[in-house]
């Protein structure tokens, strides 16, 4: 006479979520199986016949039942696994870090990938799979700019002091130029790589048609900016613009202007007494980084010019002042999150970042 098949208890919920397993597209199809099987078995199904229509041996549909029984739907997942031991282990790693340490081979600056793996003796992908995983991209490249001014400290504290806390009824704004933006006509368009990638691409010659001067003014409170095109960069050119940016700005007591050490920046004493509200502040020398302007001048020249092709100066104007309107309505102001880079920080081994 044969057994009866084994009750399963299962509450509404469980068999839900049960059912719902069984239709997902996004569940691993073996936790998908692993749900059928029970399902079958909560119906009454003999163990054989289950094994039979899943194609798995019926000691197969009886872990999952009984594994079900004890743990719930938890029970259904597999359990961790050690994996294949790993042929590099953490002394690998360390002579990989070690041997970054050394002078790379004759005839190289700097070490890479297939170099690394000669010098050590194994292949390109484990070496790669611990630089991967340390962090370390031994290609990419990143420069410093440490300011020698002897008062760094104390101009780099006033400027950062008006971004994070402004003076009351007061407006700062920072100011600069982007000077020689060049007017190029070149072809433009989209090409496929080796690789099958498809990239933007552009011709490697080109025509000049002449040059543009732009003047720009951030408001750091609001983020909208003040801008004028010119065709040179004169002093006499800065003032007339300060006059239309200290024209277009809201009333206020004082007006705070940041601004580099450019040499049309300076010697504007007379303008600055026929204008007692306004204020200069100068950043430290080789610290423009401290110009949030420069943040904007960094989004125009990659949305409106990088690998643009311009016929005329006018083109070139027309780009500026539609990339200017479009920005317009979405201006926010830049959070300032900048720090002081200094010479200390730089470091010549990498066992310093990874140990």
């Amino acid at each position: 006479m044969p057994k009866k098949p084994l009750v399963v208890p299962c509450t509404p919920e469980q068999w839900a979520q049960l059912k719902a397993l069984t239709v997902s597209r996004t569940a691993e199809v073996r936790l998908m199986l692993h749900a059928r099987m029970v399902l079958r078995c909560i119906d009454g199904e003999a163990i054989k016949d289950i094994a039979a229509e899943l194609h798995v041996k019926p000691n197969t549909v009886i872990t999952w039942r009984d594994r079900f029984m004890a743990q719930g739907l938890e029970g259904l997942r597999d359990r961790p696994r050690s994996g294949k031991p790993p042929t590099y282990t953490k002394a690998f790693r360390q002579r990989v870090l070690d041997t970054l340490e050394e002078d790379p081979p004759p005839g190289q600056a700097t070490w890479d990938g297939p170099a690394l793996a000669k010098r050590l003796g194994a292949s390109d992908d484990a070496v790669w799979r611990v630089l991967r995983k340390e962090g370390i991209g031994l290609q990419r490249q990143r420069s410093w700019c440490v300011s020698t001014d002897p008062e760094f400290a104390p101009k780099a504290a006033d400027i950062v002091g008006l971004y994070l806390n402004p003076p009351d009824n007061a407006l700062v704004i920072s100011v600069d130029e982007k000077p020689s933006i060049q007017a190029l006509e070149r072809r433009t368009g989209y090409v496929q790589t080796e690789s099958g990638k498809i990239v933007r691409g552009y011709k490697s010659t080109y025509k000049r048609h002449g040059t543009l001067n732009l003047f720009a003014a951030l408001e750091v409170a609001t983020g909208a900016i003040h801008t004028e095109t010119t065709k040179q960069k004169r002093r006499v050119d800065f003032l007339a613009f300060m006059d239309q940016v200290v024209a277009d700005l809201p009333e206020a007591t004082e007006i705070h202007v940041i601004l580099d050490n450019y040499c049309i920046h300076k010697k504007c004493d007379t303008w600055l007494a026929n204008h007692p509200q306004v204020m200069f502040h100068y950043t430290p020398t080789s610290a423009s980084w401290l110009n949030l302007v420069e943040v904007w001048f960094g989004l125009l020249s990659r949305k409106a010019l990088r690998g643009a092709s311009f016929r005329t100066i006018e083109e070139l104007r027309a780009a500026i002042e539609a990339f200017i309107a479009a920005y317009g309505p979405t201006a926010k102001p830049f959070v300032w999150r900048k720090r002081e880079v200094k010479g200390s920080q730089l470091r010549n081994t990498i066992s310093n970042f990874c140990n």
